[in-house]
């Protein structure tokens, strides 16, 4: 056992790597030359909307296709699968429907933990998080300390993230399609419904199905001429930070184990409907250790052994991660609808008023 929680140790010294450094090599399952559709983002600050591509105009442009949020989104609630989810607290909050503490957006700063019988315990915990002590948030909520967490309704605690990971495809050419919807029946020409009057009722006659509905020159994906790469890093450095009195070294091997078994996880598949990414065979995956003098290793390290240490790290914090699955989750806590109404309208978990933002409190 001591043997596997040392196996990482030169990475928590204060002269070892500054970070993990991974990049991986993806193209569409129907081949490098396939379609595959990017997220859309919504129009603002002079951004038509749609996909996100940065032309240079050299004939290169780069098209953001999983972000970082949506990255971190889709890795963290490995840790609600069988395998992995000994390795942290599982607590649940019954909001009508049970929500994980590891599906919630903006993990322990989220609404529906802050507003649950969590949280004055979790006021607690991002207190001592201001006063340099992460101990009781790991107890509670580790992923956050993975993944970031910023406590900004409250006490404006923040963790920034020490896993970051984004895919982006290179050279893109941007492709269009139209369709042609056609309702089973003429519901208008046949009589069964009245021509529409106006066209607050044409259209809803279109949204529900009844007339034939064109929809042309939509987004119709991408062909990466240049590949597609996803860039993972882990901030040694910033996990170096994290303290916890007399338990910082058993703290930091915890959150060590978890971020490890994070990033070794195969984060490509399914993002989204038409874009399902597979490695690329001819391209071998790239894996450093990065120093502060900017020397970079090649490092070597497999998921079983990254799975491993983070199992012997999680017993020796005090988290059992062989405990019967039948007892999972560990606690359910209960939304409180009191509690939201309250923070609604500003009082804390304490009673006082917290100060009011933006628009409240310039007038």
């Amino acid at each position: 056992m001591d043997k596997v929680l040392s196996s990482f140790d030169p990475w928590l010294q204060d002269d070892g790597a500054v970070a993990l450094v991974l990049r991986e090599y993806l193209m569409p399952v129907e081949g490098a030359d396939g379609v595959l559709f990017p997220a859309t983002f919504a129009a603002g600050d002079r951004f038509e909307g749609g996909y996100n591509i940065d032309e240079f105009g050299d004939g290169r442009s780069v098209c953001l296709i999983d972000t970082v949020g949506s990255q971190a989104n889709r890795i963290e609630p490995i840790f609600m699968k069988n395998r992995y989810a000994g390795l942290v607290p599982q607590i649940v909050v019954d909001a009508g429907k049970k929500v994980n503490l590891l599906e919630a957006g903006h993990r322990a700063g989220d609404a529906i933990v802050r507003c649950s019988d969590l949280q004055i315990e979790l006021r607690q915990a991002f207190t001592a998080v201001l006063n340099g002590d992460s101990g009781p948030l790991a107890k509670l909520a580790p992923t956050s300390l993975v993944f970031g967490v910023w406590d900004s309704r409250d006490t404006q605690a923040k963790l920034p993230r020490l896993i970051s990971s984004t895919i982006r495809a290179f050279d893109v050419r941007k492709l269009r399609r139209s369709a042609q919807f056609v309702p089973s029946a003429e519901f208008v020409s046949a009589g069964l419904l009245p021509e529409p009057a106006d066209k607050t009722t044409k259209d809803a006659y279109a949204e529900r199905g009844f007339v034939h509905v064109p929809a042309s020159a939509s987004h119709g994906g991408v062909i990466a001429d240049g590949g597609i790469r996803r860039d993972a890093t882990l901030h040694l450095a910033g996990l170096r930070l994290l303290n916890a009195g007399a338990d910082t070294e058993a703290l930091r091997r915890y959150v060590l184990g978890l971020a490890l078994t994070a990033f070794t996880y195969p984060a490509v598949g399914s993002l989204r409907q038409g874009c399902q990414l597979v490695l690329n065979p001819d391209k071998a995956r790239e894996f450093k250790e990065v120093y502060a003098d900017g020397k970079r290793n090649d490092a070597t390290l497999t998921h079983e052994a990254s799975l491993a240490y983070a199992q012997a790290a999680a017993k020796a914090f005090g988290i059992d991660p062989d405990r019967p699955r039948g007892t999972l989750p560990d606690r359910e806590v209960q939304f409180d609808k009191e509690r939201a109404l309250k923070d609604i309208t500003g009082d804390g978990a304490d009673g006082a008023k917290r100060p009011k933002k933006g628009k409240a409190a310039k007038a």
